[in-house]
């Protein structure tokens, strides 16, 4: 079975990045362009990953996470791509950090580690 990617980034032009790089490698993805938006694409869609920027219109990442993981049996995986610096800002249980602008070939690397587990 795909496995389905979300991806949540206030920038088109990263998101749409991500959406090639994701299906170009067999990947499925679901797409919102803020936090607050992200509660209903990943409600719709059950990503089996969640690729999260941090710094967003109306939600950002980090409320966005916190209102997730309230969720009964919440378990999805999530990356952390983001343009603010440090991880101090990142989502704690986050299974990789990327800065902006990110090696594509090291996020697929840690993609691919995190979905066959």
């Amino acid at each position: 079975m795909t496995k389905k990617i979300m991806i949540v980034d206030d920038d088109p032009a990263i998101t749409k990045y991500l959406d090639a790089l994701f299906t170009d490698n067999g990947y499925e993805t679901c797409v919102a362009d803020d936090g607050k938006k992200a509660m209903d694409v990943f409600k719709e869609n059950a990503p089996d990953l969640i690729t999260l920027d941090l710094e967003m219109p109306e939600e950002w990442g980090p409320r966005f996470f916190r209102k997730i993981s309230k969720i009964a049996g919440f378990h999805t995986p999530v990356i952390v791509i983001s343009g603010l610096s440090g991880r101090k800002y990142s989502i704690p249980k986050a299974e990789a950090f990327f800065p902006k602008p990110f090696d594509a070939d090291e996020l697929l690397k840690a993609v691919k580690n995190v979905l066959t587990g």
